[in-house]
């Protein structure tokens, strides 16, 4: 009898040891992999503000249409370029370290608004890196920025815009988003033609005073071409 209660004892014994020693390795596994996120998180050379770049998809269609994500059968007007990590006095930070790459879920919910995975990959490798966010955060937080700005009506895509130039154009923005003034905006062309409006809003998304570098970069008191969405 107490032969075969010793062997019970031992057998407990073992099998004490070796849940002790699964544990230690799932934790130990678990441990490692918060290190990694948190890692890839906090890859970020700091930031002041977040500026939304709001792209007018008929510009960039013109000179690409063999992008058939973008520029196939949907006549899309603005899209969400991207939202930009900035500086007070410059540029913000840019391709930042990180392991981490959007999800496919992710990636389908954000063609809605951005909509070409080529543009995806790109915005996440070159800004979304220097958030201190993962891809779903960073994404979901481009989603809301997209939201918040009402597009004015004469730049809807169904519309058909007369002469506008570049203080036309800002001042439409600012009549269509009350919280706007028109330091908070700049307007961007290429060639001659109306190609981006990029504000600057502040961590939540409200709407700020730009810092250097953000303002208007076209012709003065000219009347761009804005191409018609298709």
């Amino acid at each position: 009898m107490r032969t075969s209660t010793l062997a019970l004892r031992a057998t407990a014994a073992l099998i004490v040891i070796a849940v002790l020693i699964w544990s230690s390795r799932e934790n130990g596994s678990d441990s490692a992999s918060v290190e990694q996120v948190q890692s890839a998180s906090t890859a970020t050379s700091g930031f002041d503000y977040y500026l939304i770049a709001l792209s007018w998809s008929p510009t960039f269609c013109e000179s690409n249409p063999d992008d058939r994500e973008q520029c196939g059968t949907r006549g899309y007007g603005f899209i969400l370029h991207g939202l930009w990590p900035q500086l007070e006095h410059g540029r913000g930070p840019r391709d930042c370290s990180s392991n981490l790459t959007p999800r496919r879920a992710t990636v389908e919910r954000t063609l809605s608004f951005m909509p070409s995975k080529r543009l995806i990959d790109h915005e996440w490798r070159a800004h979304g890196t220097c958030s201190g966010l993962d891809p779903e955060a960073y994404f979901e937080l481009s989603d809301r920025a997209f939201a918040s700005i009402r597009i004015p009506p004469a730049l809807q895509p169904t519309a058909r815009p007369g002469p506008m130039d570049a203080e036309d154009i800002r001042q439409a923005f600012v009549d269509a988003n009350p919280a706007l003034q028109t330091d908070m905006l700049g307007v961007s062309c290429k060639s001659g033609k109306f190609s981006e409006v990029r504000i600057c809003v502040d961590m939540d998304l409200q709407p700020r005073r730009c810092g250097t570098g953000v303002g208007m970069h076209c012709p003065r008191n000219v009347p761009l071409r804005i191409p018609l969405a298709r």
